[in-house]
């Protein structure tokens, strides 16, 4: 896998990460004033959500390179 392809699969898989880990402890906000959405959460802490998919994505993007590097799965075997 070249460095390349490595990043575009890094990628992906951080996007799709990202849209898991959104909903975690999502708390609606207690008085809705007007000009609020009613289900935006009260504290979004997008940061640390950021922070939790990169390392996630970061561990998933690992196990597809030894996968990928060692051979441990391959196509002729499926």
């Amino acid at each position: 896998m070249g460095p390349v392809t490595g990043f575009a699969v890094y990628f992906i898989l951080w996007w799709l990460t990202l849209f898991m880990v959104l909903p975690f402890g999502v708390r609606a906000q207690g008085d809705v004033s007007e000009g609020h959405e009613a289900g935006a959460p009260a504290r979004p802490r997008i940061i640390i959500k950021m922070l939790i998919t990169t390392v996630i994505s970061f561990i998933f993007w690992l196990i597809f390179y030894m996968i990928d590097t060692y051979d441990l799965i391959k196509i002729s075997d499926l």
